[in-house]
């Protein structure tokens, strides 16, 4: 019997177990978290102050309000020209370095505007402009620089203690300390506030989020409800609040925010993506899908967001509609192997052959050290005619995974299909004791005795197969297949029978019973031959039983 005539043994055999293979994010989609994948946002609309704060002058000199013009224009270089010539002429005036430090955050020199805030801090200890400007400062670095956020706490502190009702200070330090875990110390700031800005979106985030840290879930719902109603309501509030969402898995808050955002069309693309992703997590592919698509239509083209919209209708079987997501995500990062593998994925799943093999061959090529890429075109490549072509992948996937047993037995059933007994026997019989591989090696070890005709031992080592996995078709199939060869019909059949029992469309099973009815002549063998010539024609779905626990996620 040809051995090219069962290239796909079943679960047990050459399969991994919940192996999830993530796709790498594209530049510009920093977090592999599904819902907190928008930068961090620091709220600074309390007073209305803008980041990096603009500066409520004290001096009113037609100078000082052209600086601030042009600072606002976006002029840059005359600002720092006329602002040096007032520093020259009055460096020990606060207002002037506090100006200095704003010139300076907006042309990155973040250490020269620490500097000047700290500058007029000490020529204007009383004076809130620059305390304010640098804890944001110190906020804006805290995401790079985790140090950075306690001395923002610090410099808010110290303003509070010359203005205890500080507005901003309160905030904000509320904010930080909420970020920090510190629930109860950011409640007592809120709780600081005047009731009108207690009850504005930006205070009700931080409210619900140390609610949320604080395990009180019921209140931190009532406080979203409010968030979501506010008139005042800005995506910045919600985004804000995602990360610590995220860390305390409270999704349906997560939800509920996000969902009022799109509503009230304030959602942007990346809101839309957060929310979508999370639709997909919980399931609801429908509403993700949606949501998805929204954000797909707003700017820029994004190709990470077309892998979440390519893997949203995978799960919804619609893979036609998968690949077209993917053809636009190709376009626009031809480059990118984690499209190109996707790609060869969905191509499996439509019985595309070639398309796969060509895809995945691609993704290799783009990325020779990904193991599961290797892996991948291996499997494809064994429902080809050149099977030892797929040798090569399975050996670069044991090379990168030595430790993987299941990558040997990969390579074992590889050599095997290409008629190197030999070598097959070997690699199986390195991994025929380890439980995730050893029905599967015992298995290939059985088909090779068989091979060679020591029945016996075929019949002994598909008995081991059977014993760790006692639902295995494929070696119930291979032992009717022995028995058959010895003329032992009646256990054949009954080998055979059980197969189908647990797998009615086994291609091996199927086989062998037609070659059994046609050899005692049973007046089922017609039948039996028009049932195998049908699943003859069905045969590529074996590569989707070897590849259908790799599932692509995106990272």
């Amino acid at each position: 019997m040809s051995r090219e005539a069962n290239h796909w043994p079943l679960a047990a055999a050459i399969v991994f177990d919940n192996v999830e293979m993530k796709l790498g994010r594209c530049a510009g989609r920093g977090s592999s978290q599904s819902s907190a994948i928008i930068s961090l946002a620091i709220p600074l609309l309390m007073l209305g102050i803008s980041t990096p704060s603009p500066v409520q002058l004290q001096q009113s000199s037609e100078s000082v309000r052209r600086v601030q013009s042009l600072i606002q224009q976006g002029d840059t270089a005359s600002a720092r020209a006329v602002l040096s010539g007032l520093l020259k002429q009055s460096p020990q005036d606060a207002t002037l370095s506090n100006l200095d430090g704003v010139l300076k955050a907006q042309t990155q020199d973040f250490a020269g505007a620490e500097a000047s805030f700290q500058k007029a801090i000490e020529l204007a200890p009383r004076s809130d402009d620059a305390y304010l400007n640098l804890g944001h400062l110190y906020q804006q670095q805290s995401a790079s620089q985790p140090a950075a956020r306690d001395k923002a706490i610090d410099v808010y502190e110290r303003l509070l203690k010359l203005e205890p009702d500080n507005v901003e200070s309160l905030y904000q330090s509320a904010f930080l300390l909420m970020e920090k875990g510190l629930y109860s110390l950011s409640l007592q700031h809120l709780s600081k506030l005047p009731s009108a800005s207690q009850g504005r979106p930006q205070a009700l985030s931080v409210l619900c989020g140390d609610y949320v840290g604080s395990g009180e879930n019921q209140k931190a719902e009532a406080v979203a409800g409010r968030m979501k109603q506010s008139p005042g309501l800005k995506e910045a509030d919600v985004v804000s609040l995602l990360p610590l969402l995220e860390r305390h898995k409270a999704s349906s808050i997560e939800i509920e925010l996000l969902a009022a955002l799109q509503r009230r069309s304030l959602a942007t693309s990346n809101s839309l993506t957060s929310l979508g992703l999370l639709y997909k997590d919980q399931g609801r592919l429908t509403e993700a899908r949606s949501t998805l698509d929204a954000a797909a239509q707003l700017p820029p083209d994004s190709a990470p967001l077309l892998l979440d919209l390519a893997q949203v209708a995978d799960a919804q079987k619609d893979y036609t509609g998968a690949l077209g997501y993917l053809a636009h995500a190709r376009e626009l990062e031809p480059r990118n192997a984690a499209i190109h593998f996707f790609w060869g994925m969905v191509c499996v799943k439509l019985n595309l052959a070639e398309e796969a093999y060509q895809a995945l061959k691609k993704a290799v090529s783009m990325d020779a050290n990904n193991a599961y890429y290797n892996y991948a075109l291996g499997a494809v490549i064994l429902q080809r005619d050149d099977a030892g072509e797929a040798i090569q992948y399975f050996q670069k996937y044991c090379d990168l995974k030595p430790h993987d047993p299941r990558g040997r037995l990969a390579l074992g059933s590889a050599y095997f299909i290409s008629h190197d007994d030999e070598r097959a026997e070997k690699i199986l019989a390195t991994v025929a004791n380890d439980p995730e591989t050893t029905a599967g090696a015992h298995y290939y070890l059985g088909r090779i005795a068989n091979h060679q005709g020591d029945y016996q031992q075929a019949i002994e080592q598909l008995h081991l197969a059977l014993k760790a996995y006692p639902d295995y078709a494929d070696a119930y199939a291979e032992m009717g297949l022995v028995h058959l060869k010895q003329k032992d019909y009646r256990t054949s059949r009954a080998d055979l029978q059980k197969a189908l029992e647990i797998n009615a469309d086994n291609y091996t099973a199927n086989l062998n019973l037609m070659v059994l009815y046609q050899r005692t002549q049973d007046p089922k063998g017609d039948e039996q031959a028009k049932r195998f010539e049908k699943l003859s024609k069905e045969r590529a779905q074996r590569v989707k039983d070897f590849l259908r626990t790799i599932q692509v996620r995106p990272e």
